[in-house]
């Protein structure tokens, strides 16, 4: 009986001991979700504020309304949201196209030279890309494609070294069997076929991934699409247009405007994350499993 005894409060601590850890964690959690969700909501909350244009003091409007998201009509802004809607949706083929079929030859393919071009990659991404600006302004200036031009130049620039982002999704396919590859080229089908067919439905929280980043880049890339558009409204991005706005001479007036336009860019990026924050999840930790 003592024996027993002693094991029951055994096992009552550790419950109590992993409730009160749960707790914490919980109480944790919730805490940085606050911190975390503050600057969003100020920003919806001064989007809907009308009774004036410019920074207040407080966060709660006095007046509401959808003046705002009214006013972003009668600017460029639409202009913005197409170019920038238009690089990351072309950018998400091209660059998940390039990065699949770089990363299911790395993985299940071998040939000489193989490990130095993988170490040759990683090695030169992890260069920043500032140190490439000059020299890229200048070819995409001689091939016409800045300022009004500066939507396909900048397509070009994100889609060049798209096979350098190999490393995740090759960590992906290195977990997925080569059996079955050899049993669908036993069968007749071409690598092409064992790709589409065999390996990428079994991928799809890499594809998820990979679409995903590759969307994101563009969507919110700042620094080089205004070094390209070089204050050419026509050729710029969301970010670059709604930025010009906390200028000095226009912040009185564009403000709340601002606010409203960081929310319409904020609102289909955030949907499409929870629709597939599952597959983005199994997509990052099952391509972290092998190099």
């Amino acid at each position: 009986m003592a024996k027993e005894n002693n094991s029951m409060q055994r096992h009552m601590g550790m419950r109590a001991a992993n409730a009160i850890s749960n707790t914490l964690i919980y109480i944790l959690l919730i805490v940085i979700s606050v911190i975390w969700l503050i600057p969003f909501v100020f920003i919806l909350l001064q989007s809907l504020r009308v009774e004036s244009t410019w920074q207040v003091g407080y966060v709660v409007p006095r007046q509401w309304g959808f003046d705002n998201y009214v006013r972003l009509l009668s600017t460029n802004f639409p202009k913005w949201y197409l170019n920038t809607l238009i690089m990351a949706l072309v950018t998400a083929v091209l660059q998940t196209v390039i990065v699949l079929c770089m990363s299911y030859t790395l993985s299940r393919f071998r040939f000489k030279m193989r490990k130095p071009l993988m170490q040759f990659m990683l090695i030169l991404g992890m260069f920043p890309g500032m140190l490439t600006m000059i020299i890229l302004y200048r070819v995409l200036k001689d091939l016409g494609m800045t300022q009004a031009n500066a939507v396909p130049g900048l397509i070009l620039v994100y889609v060049a070294s798209s096979g350098m982002g190999y490393y995740v999704s090759k960590g992906f396919f290195d977990t997925i069997p080569k059996s079955l590859d050899e049993a669908a080229r036993v069968d007749g089908a071409t690598r092409a076929q064992v790709l589409y067919k065999i390996i990428l439905p079994l991928a799809k929280p890499i594809v998820i991934y990979t679409i995903l980043t590759a969307f994101m880049g563009p969507w919110g890339d700042f620094v080089f699409a205004r070094y390209i558009s070089m204050g050419t409204a026509a050729g710029m991005n969301v970010a670059v247009g709604l930025n010009n706005w906390l200028n000095l001479d226009q912040i009185g007036n564009n403000y709340t405007m601002f606010c409203a336009g960081g929310v319409v860019v904020a609102i289909p990026v955030t949907i499409l994350f929870m629709c597939l924050q599952r597959y983005y999840v199994e997509g990052v930790t099952g391509g972290a499993v092998k190099g």
